[in-house]
């Protein structure tokens, strides 16, 4: 009997994260193009909707039955859903960088509450995603509201599409002539693999990884310089 009862636990555990999550893809495949550009006014007019999937979030842990595709997927959206909140609150804004508290970036104050505790989007993703799960595909799945950032999805992720989902999402971010610029003999990359260059070269160089999922071959000797980061809102 008492097994029955944590199946029937587990499986309406299972069933409101699902549901849950449906709102926050809903509003994404509203509200985002194909190209990862968000009309924030649009998206405004449904605050409600994205309330309502923040106060799930604030009342739900990631449990440790859940495997680790579903809890990644947990966090990630967590961390864009705030994202998009914060904005939100300051919209119109030309960038996320023109958002301070206290004297605090956007990434650097604590407002995203997850499971009882408030955290900081920092703290999400270089204390919880990066730490735990070691995957550098972290780095296209979290959004910045930013240009050059790769772009972000247009639905939720989910413990059973948040592997092929970032795995496309790199892909499609490296062959980016707009954020990466790849040739033979020299390449131009974001700065996401200069600031985040240890994650990106755990098991090679930084062009071992780009040629994982780059369409040209690029040359392991190949020049690497970075682009500037354009942090203007990746807004219409």
């Amino acid at each position: 009997m008492k097994k029955i009862f944590m199946l029937l636990f587990v499986l309406i555990a299972f069933v409101e994260v699902q549901a849950q999550t449906s709102i926050f893809s809903n509003l994404l495949e509203k509200h985002v193009t194909n190209e990862g550009v968000v009309d924030y006014a649009a998206f405004k007019a449904d605050e409600a909707q994205l309330d309502t999937y923040l106060t799930y979030l604030e009342n739900t842990n990631s449990d440790k039955s859940w495997s680790e595709n579903q809890q990644k997927a947990f966090w990630i959206n967590a961390y864009n859903a705030y994202t998009i909140k914060l904005i939100l609150e300051n919209y119109p804004l030309n960038s996320i960088m023109d958002i301070k508290k206290e004297g605090k970036t956007a990434w650097k104050f604590p407002f995203a509450k997850v499971g009882g505790k408030t955290y900081t989007l920092d703290q999400i993703e270089h204390d919880i995603l990066r730490k735990k799960y070691f995957d550098p595909r972290i780095h296209v799945g979290v959004n910045c509201a930013s240009i050059s950032c790769p772009k972000i999805l247009n639905k939720a992720f989910t413990a059973s599409n948040v592997d092929a989902a970032l795995e496309t999402l790199m892909k499609e971010f490296i062959n980016d002539s707009s954020r990466n610029k790849l040739g033979k003999k020299k390449v131009q990359i974001s700065s996401i693999f200069d600031w985040f260059k240890a994650d990106f070269t755990k098991n090679g160089s930084v062009i071992d990884y780009l040629n994982k999922y780059a369409d040209t071959e690029i040359n392991p000797k190949a020049k690497v310089s970075y682009l500037k980061y354009d942090w203007r809102l990746n807004s219409k």
